[in-house]
């Protein structure tokens, strides 16, 4: 009986054992959870156009300088080619399901990017436009050029010192792209008022230096009339300077192109642009990320718009040290 006695004894304290032990891993865990809980950072998805180009690597580090000073953890993403709104839509359904908090947000579709922008903030992820608009009343907040005046601005540099009769030609990008369509409408009502000025061709292009290239070659030679030309973003600018170049029109052709990176700043020096419109891509970026901290604080939103600033470079402005910084943010 002893001897049964003691192993029942040795049974219940080796299971009192198990339990206590048991009990405190499971408050070690629940510990350590808590602890990762607090340390984890916010998480905010960045979601553009494109990754490829000078302007869009701007605005990312623009981004990425305001996730370090306010701590959030960012994504980067954007698809190859900057009409595939479909492939955003999906960026934007993996940011939710990943627990995005807020997306910033640069639309390809103004249309239909909507439906996959409203669906994000129904499951309760907030939305800051940057760049380009999308068609949505739930959007938190929106930053961007000031995209009609900068197309009055381009209309302003094509009719500067210019008395002769302008025949133009306009090469823009996707036509369903909001920040496009507005920089072209600033500039047809702008030029409407011009006596000099005659617009005598408009196209459309994918957002690639080929097809701009392409584009633009086509519509000269039907209309070789044309003696000015005017496009709206990196990629399109840098196909109507190549096209300039290769049909030697430099000196027949004055062109206002919109954004910089090293190679347009060169045409800009060599003559194939006239002028260029930059943008502030890095503010974009920045203010983005910015307002998506401010989103997940709780603070209030004092504008739901912000402009930011656009400069007009031409050859004779353009090695001036604040212009330098303007076309060179991050050389």
């Amino acid at each position: 009986m002893k001897n049964n006695g003691g192993r029942l004894v040795i049974i219940i304290l080796s299971l009192m054992c198990i339990i206590y032990l048991c009990a405190l891993r499971f408050s070690y865990e629940k510990s350590d959870k808590s602890l990762m809980s607090k340390d984890t950072k916010p998480y905010v998805a960045v979601i553009t156009k494109s990754t490829q180009s000078a302007y869009w690597k701007t605005t990312f580090a623009g981004a990425k300088a305001a996730g370090a000073e306010y701590n959030l953890e960012l994504s980067f993403q954007g698809p190859e080619r900057e009409e595939d709104f479909k492939t955003q839509n999906e960026m934007i359904h993996e940011a939710v399901e990943k627990g995005a908090k807020v997306i910033v947000f640069s639309a390809v579709d103004y249309h239909d990017n909507a439906e996959a922008i409203n669906r994000a903030i129904d499951k309760d992820a907030k939305v800051v436009v940057i760049d380009s608009d999308v068609e949505s009343e739930k959007v938190s907040c929106r930053i961007s050029t000031d995209n009609y005046k900068a197309g009055q601005m381009v209309a302003d540099a094509l009719l500067k010192g210019e008395d002769k009769k302008l025949k133009v030609g306009i090469v823009n990008f996707d036509v369903n792209t909001e920040n496009g369509q507005k920089r072209e409408q600033g500039f047809r009502d702008s030029v409407a008022m011009a006596n000099n000025v005659e617009i005598v061709s408009s196209i459309n292009v994918n957002s690639t230096i080929d097809d701009a290239k392409e584009g633009t070659i086509a519509m000269l030679e039907e209309n070789p009339q044309i003696n000015a030309i005017v496009t709206f973003n990196e990629w399109t600018s840098l196909g109507v300077g190549y096209a300039i170049r290769e049909l030697k029109l430099k000196d027949k052709a004055k062109v206002v192109a919109f954004d910089s990176n090293i190679i347009s700043v060169g045409m800009l020096e060599t003559g194939e642009v006239d002028a260029l419109i930059v943008q502030n891509p890095y503010a974009m970026g920045y203010l983005g990320v910015e307002y998506a901290a401010k989103l997940i604080n709780g603070d209030k939103i004092e504008k739901d718009t912000i402009d930011t600033t656009t400069t007009l470079i031409t050859r004779e402005n353009m090695f001036t040290p604040d212009n330098q910084k303007v076309l060179f943010s991050f050389e």
